[in-house]
């Protein structure tokens, strides 16, 4: 509310994703189906994971918390986006507008991290299969989600208390389907260049630093997979290439919207559904498609219903 009173602004106007009624209903019936995909399909591999006990080391663990993020993270942006597109007027109050901002970045950075533990694991697994028991267990592991919500926590908070302070006076039309960093900065009535620099250092150099991690790790375990044998080696690579896919589907966008100051393109927009909308929709596709583990698990769950109806 103090906020309220010391801007002008109540609320924000977002232009949306299209101006065109026949692409936005098309969009529209798009999305849906996505949205509702991402949500089915995340939980099903949550199930999945809780109920099977062959699905009981650290990636099954990490990957149960990474669908969770994936539905959290969708569930931001995809239902206001979805029902934006059959309204003429789209708007958001201001506390609705900084909270959609805080947990986008959140459950996004939280995202960020959890790729980069499932990597460490993936690398500590098929590098040093011997001291894995040891190295990774179940003490270990919820640290490393502990410190993955912590880290998207505090990311999001630097950007929101950001943000908050900025004095907007008119205009109040976002150019987006929702509220981030860059079209709020480029509303604000006062010179945010500094401002972009230090969300590109933060934004941007976390998503650029996780990612050379990432590739790094992936890099090292390639390497060591000319030790193995053909059908561990075969194993392995299934199950990075399907780790690999979704990093690049996910930094890729991320480190083109983040990785610059306070300047906004036409394709943000596009970029940002990427992200927010298609990515966690596929990630259950992705990790089910290429792992046998999962698919076995699905069938016999499947085959446990059968036999009870």
């Amino acid at each position: 509310v103090s906020m309220e009173n010391k801007n002008n602004v109540t609320e924000f106007i977002l232009r949306g994703l299209t101006q065109d009624k026949t692409v936005a209903k098309v969009c529209f019936s798009l999305f849906l189906v996505f949205y509702a995909t991402t949500i089915l399909g995340n939980l099903l591999i949550i199930i999945i994971i809780k109920t099977s006990e062959q699905l009981n080391s650290p990636m099954y663990f990490f990957l149960s918390y990474l669908s969770f993020v994936d539905i959290s993270y969708s569930t931001v942006a995809a239902p206001k986006l979805i029902y934006d597109l059959l309204v003429e007027k789209k708007t958001i109050s201001f506390v609705g507008c900084i909270a959609q901002l805080f947990a986008g970045h959140f459950f996004g950075c939280t995202e960020i991290f959890l790729l980069t533990v499932m990597a460490y694991d993936r690398c500590i697994a098929i590098c040093k299969p011997l001291h894995y028991t040891n190295t990774v267990n179940k003490h270990v592991c919820g640290w490393l989600v502990a410190a993955s919500w912590v880290g998207g926590f505090v990311h999001s908070v630097v950007q929101t208390l950001q943000t908050i302070q900025l004095p907007f006076c008119g205009p109040n039309e976002i150019d987006h389907y929702c509220c981030d960093v860059h079209p709020l900065l480029k509303l604000a009535c006062t010179d945010t260049y500094i401002l972009g620099v230090i969300v590109a250092a933060n934004s941007g150099v976390i998503s650029l630093s996780c990612f050379v991690v990432l590739i790094v790790s992936y890099a090292v375990i390639l390497v060591s997979l000319r030790r193995r044998s053909s059908e561990g080696r075969l194993k392995a690579l299934c199950t990075c290439t399907s780790h690999i896919t979704v990093v690049v589907l996910f930094f890729g966008p991320c480190i083109f919207i983040y990785m610059r100051p306070s300047t906004t393109f036409p394709a943000d927009k596009m970029v940002s559904v990427f992200y927010t909308v298609i990515t966690p929709m596929l990630n259950p596709l992705i990790y089910t498609l290429r792992n046998e583990e999962v698919k076995n698990a699905m069938k016999k769950l499947w085959s446990r219903k059968v036999k009870r109806s």
